[in-house]
């Protein structure tokens, strides 16, 4: 089977080069002439663990080819996945221009039956919007079928989730479609896949609600965190309490700076917008985008409180894409801080092992750092912004020398305060009170 993939994002290009892995010709389209270019070399555009050497092992193998002409793109394919932007517009709710081009872009080159297949994270009707917009774009009528194939794809997992997923999710209205998806994804069938076959609206709205979920999850933990430091409580023992239960779960109870990246923000506020307009508030949906926001002011505070101040100070920030093992900076907490913080009058000195570059051009009032201790010197505290693994094995001795104030703002909660304090550091975490020095024994 040939299939094509329009749009060589993060989901675009992972989704084909995992196709190519899947034994499927693909060819991956999009307008961007030097990020083609940059492609057929093999030069991925963004980081993410294992996808550089997938995409070079599928155009050695000639499986995998890119182009920027949309016209070969629709002719050799049977299925043509968009996977392409969607922003939020300016009340929230999913700019869908991207996606309607492409439909047209299908319908003016389509010579035969196709399935196209929405993996970009649309709103409840697009399939519909897409069926229309290829109808009336069609010079003759053609048979077509709409699918919604939506990803789960963990940004610093990707290649992981793809290949192992928990579930593939089909929607379609047309057993032809999902008998050509089921192929597609026929490898998945040894290991047992789970495969959700749906609508088409169910199956856009199981995206959202997914993601909806996990971002509540987040928010609820954060919220207990707070509580947790006013009455003197641990939210890890809490969260691990809580997370024993089966019908909770252990997963996304981690409290933090609250959540960033291109899904969960994005999406809770396409979902909020679609309840609006269908006239049925999504209360809890609100109330964990609020969360969120208010997290990031917590934190600032907190920052301001363990340094005596912001003004004049300097902090070295470890971290700043929004989780590890990627460069995605899309609402990375450590930005959105790290820009009051400055506001405030502090100088910032940072690290990131994959993100250090776009973020000082986003942020350039950052000083970007060699390293760990290069960002530490002089600081007179240091803040761990995103769980980067080097980051768990801190020298202490020699971060002490560097620095003006031996205080760590442990954002992650990555180091447990007994460890910290031990090594002559106070400690401050989220949802546990913050530990001064301990005092050594004569």
């Amino acid at each position: 089977m040939h299939i094509s993939v329009i749009g060589t994002g993060y989901v675009g290009l992972v989704t084909g080069a995992c196709f190519a892995e899947f034994g499927v010709n693909v060819t991956c389209m999009d307008n961007d002439a030097t990020r083609i270019e940059r492609l057929e070399k093999g030069d991925v555009p963004f980081y993410e663990p294992g996808i550089t050497e997938l995409v070079a092992k599928g155009i050695k193998e000639n499986r995998l080819t890119f182009t920027t002409d949309i016209a070969k793109a629709v002719d050799k394919a049977l299925v043509i996945f968009i996977a392409v932007g969607t922003p939020p517009s300016e009340d929230g709710s999913a700019n869908l221009s991207f996606v309607k081009e492409v439909g047209r872009g299908i319908a003016r080159h389509m010579t035969g039956y196709k399935v196209i297949v929405t993996k970009s994270t649309v709103p409840v009707g697009t399939g519909e919007t897409i069926r229309e917009v290829v109808k009336k774009t069609q010079k003759e009528a053609i048979r077509f079928d709409i699918v919604s194939n939506p990803e789960f794809l963990r940004e610093g997992s990707a290649i992981e989730d793809f290949m192992r997923p928990n579930r593939v999710v089909i929607g379609a209205d047309s057993d032809q479609a999902v008998a050509i998806m089921k192929d597609l994804y026929r490898p998945l069938y040894l290991i047992e896949t789970p495969i959700v076959v749906t609508d088409v609206p169910t199956a856009e709205l199981i995206k959202y609600a997914s993601n909806a979920f996990l971002a509540t999850k987040i928010s609820f933990i954060n919220e207990i965190a707070n509580l947790c430091e006013r009455v003197g409580a641990n939210v890890q023992m809490v969260a691990k309490g809580m997370g024993l239960d089966h019908r909770i779960g252990a997963k996304f109870l981690h409290a933090g700076p609250g959540f960033g990246g291109s899904c969960f923000p994005k999406d809770l506020a396409a979902l909020i917008q679609t309840g609006e307009r269908h006239g049925y508030p999504m209360e809890i949906a609100s109330a964990a985008s609020r969360v969120n926001d208010t997290q990031r002011k917590q934190m600032i505070a907190k920052v301001r409180e363990a340094a005596g101040g912001v003004k004049g100070k300097t902090f070295g920030m470890l971290g700043l894409s929004f989780k590890p093992n990627t460069n995605d900076l899309r609402e990375a907490p450590a930005l959105a801080i790290g820009q009051e913080l400055l506001a405030e009058g502090a100088t910032i000195r940072a690290y990131d092992p994959a993100a250090l570059e776009e973020a000082c051009r986003t942020l350039p009032g950052l000083q970007a750092c060699r390293d760990i201790y290069d960002t530490a010197e002089g600081a007179d505290a240091l803040i761990i912004m995103t769980e980067w693994n080097q980051f768990r094995n801190l020298d202490f001795d020699k971060l002490r020398v560097v620095m003006r104030q031996p205080v760590l703002i442990d954002l992650r909660n990555v180091y447990e305060p007994e460890r910290v304090t031990a090594v002559g550091f106070k400690h401050v975490s989220v949802g546990r009170p913050a530990q001064n020095p301990q005092k050594k024994s004569s």
